[in-house]
């Protein structure tokens, strides 16, 4: 199902090449499940696991800068430069930081922030030269709260802000913007582990007093990346019923 530049382009001209890291499952799928839908050519990496109907998988990991490298290169040989990228991919290695070992705390960085900037820096080449692009990083109210339990992974959300607005500093003048979306709680295999009580704990601090759902995510990511978000860039948007009130 690959497609050079230029037939993909006959064939759909509005359509573009939107990477979404971990898109094969939970919030990836579903926000590369809502760009397909609208036509664009969406390819998913992901490292183990089934590639479903209609997403082109690309085995990547992340953490891995030689595998980013090679996945990179096949995309460009088979589908072109990304238009829109979705730095999704991101792990726990939850525990109290007196118990925390170095190797927790650096496989998250590893992944969730290190992970994401090397995909960031490698889609900006392509999209410098057509003066046009769009980054958005998935982050988390934990980014921006702090959660106990979370240092490692709150440090790597928190570290996003500060990644996407630098890069929209340095590439805005090229046309490309640069965002992050901090979900809540949402409803994914992750959560659906979490004790009856530990869920309604949750509930009962978010003014919504319900659970995000992956398409509620999947919907803010795909306005990102339209022409109604062109003037918008280095901006943090919640996505967390109220928990973080703007924090």
């Amino acid at each position: 199902m690959n497609l050079s530049e230029s037939a993909k382009s006959a064939a759909n001209p509005t359509s573009r090449v939107v990477l979404v890291t971990g898109g094969n499952r939970g919030i990836g799928l579903a926000i590369a499940s809502r760009f397909k839908a609208q036509g664009d050519t969406v390819l998913v990496t992901y490292r183990s696991g089934e590639i479903p109907a209609g997403l082109h998988g690309i085995v990547m990991d992340v953490s891995d800068n030689e595998s980013v490298e090679a996945a990179f290169k096949e995309i460009e040989a088979n589908f072109g430069t990304v238009d829109v990228l979705v730095a999704n991919a991101g792990i726990t290695r939850d525990g109290l930081v007196m118990r925390m070992s170095d190797a927790d705390f650096l496989d998250v960085v590893q992944t969730n922030l290190v992970g994401a900037f090397r995909c960031a820096k490698l889609v900006t080449r392509g999209m410098l030269k057509k003066r046009s692009g769009r980054i958005i990083f998935v982050g988390s109210v934990v980014g921006m709260l702090g959660s106990a339990g979370q240092v490692n992974y709150a440090a790597t959300k928190s570290g996003l802000i500060g990644m996407a607005r630098s890069f929209a500093r340095e590439l805005g003048s090229r046309g490309i913007t640069a965002n992050v979306v901090a979900p809540g709680f949402v409803d994914t295999d992750m959560t659906a582990v979490l004790e009856e009580s530990r869920r309604k704990e949750i509930v009962d601090a978010v003014p919504l007093a319900r659970f995000c759902t992956p398409d509620e995510v999947a919907g803010v990511v795909v306005f990102l990346a339209s022409q109604d978000a062109g003037y918008i860039s280095g901006a943090v948007i919640p996505i967390d019923g109220g928990l973080g009130m703007g924090h």
